[in-house]
């Protein structure tokens, strides 16, 4: 690790995201601190500098932001929390890299009334407000929704019940969006960066399912569902915002081929994996 180089601070540190991140600052060489507020539950590499920190309570942040260079920002809080954890976050950091969503891109699957979307276009507003240099990362769908949805059915043997079948996506590899993450967090060039993830290809859902079969050896079956038999199969296991969500994204989308970009490759220098490739590396999950 250079002795010299300010730490960079991950939060979200054990998460789907967060925890690929800092496995990408290390193999860089980089040093990495982490910010969790269960730091003996985080079971991080050894060479991470693991800080006790809680969005809910700014002062408990500046331990963790003493002398960083950069902030790998991830927020899943409530908005009410924001405001003075940013405001401290902008005290302390030389630059922000913000997780985000697309919600700013002109494709109807990103353009429906969205929660979360709402909430991340007010952190950004409040990350402007401090005048830090700010780069955004925008993940569309996550090839990593797959494991959710469909491998459990797909373990038991059962068809896949879903709806939407022809409707595309481009399902983003979660490794590609952390390696943007941790290259743009080391570079002060990207400041300013504003970049949508997507995976290289516009596939329909049944697609996916077939890709999915064919690296398992397989061929699984599919049932297509209306969105009221959606809502009704996932009642009891689902929050109704959530699947409202989804079937308003796809339903807007019939007919239209995914957002597909080409910024993976643009700041990487290296395609975006296909959701083939992905599917592959997750193989025994399905199985």
């Amino acid at each position: 690790m250079r002795a010299d180089q300010s730490p960079v601070l991950v939060t979200g540190a054990t998460g789907r995201i967060g925890r690929l991140v800092i496995d990408e600052l290390l193999a860089s060489d980089v040093p990495v601190r982490a910010l969790t507020r269960r730091p003996a539950d985080a079971a991080l590499p050894s060479a991470v500098d693991v800080v006790e920190g809680d969005f809910t309570v700014p002062d408990s942040l500046d331990v963790a932001l003493r002398d960083i260079s950069a902030v790998f920002l991830v927020w899943t809080l409530p908005y009410a929390s924001a405001p003075a954890a940013v405001e401290r976050i902008g005290q302390h950091a030389q630059r922000v890299v913000f997780l985000s969503a697309p919600h700013r891109t002109p494709h109807p699957f990103f353009q429906q009334p969205n929660p979360m979307a709402k909430l991340h276009a007010d952190i950004e507003q409040l990350i402007a407000d401090t005048g830090l240099p700010t780069t955004v990362i925008r993940p569309g769908m996550f090839a990593t929704n797959a494991l959710h949805w469909w491998a459990p059915t797909i373990r038991a043997g059962e068809p896949v019940r879903w709806p939407y079948a022809a409707v595309e996506t481009a399902p983003v590899d979660e490794r590609d969006v952390a390696a943007v993450a941790a290259s743009v967090l080391c570079d002060a060039a990207h400041a300013g960066g504003d970049y949508v993830l997507t995976g290289p290809e516009s596939l329909s859902q049944a697609e996916q399912i077939r890709i999915v079969g064919t690296v398992v050896g397989r061929q699984i079956a599919f049932e297509e569902l209306t969105p009221d038999e959606f809502r009704r199969e996932t009642k009891e296991t689902w929050p109704a915002s959530v699947v409202d969500m989804l079937l308003n994204a796809w339903g807007a989308s019939v007919g239209r081929p995914a957002y597909v970009t080409s910024s993976i490759h643009d700041v990487l220098g290296a395609p975006a994996r296909t959701f083939g490739q992905w599917a592959a590396d997750h193989a025994a999950a399905f199985r």
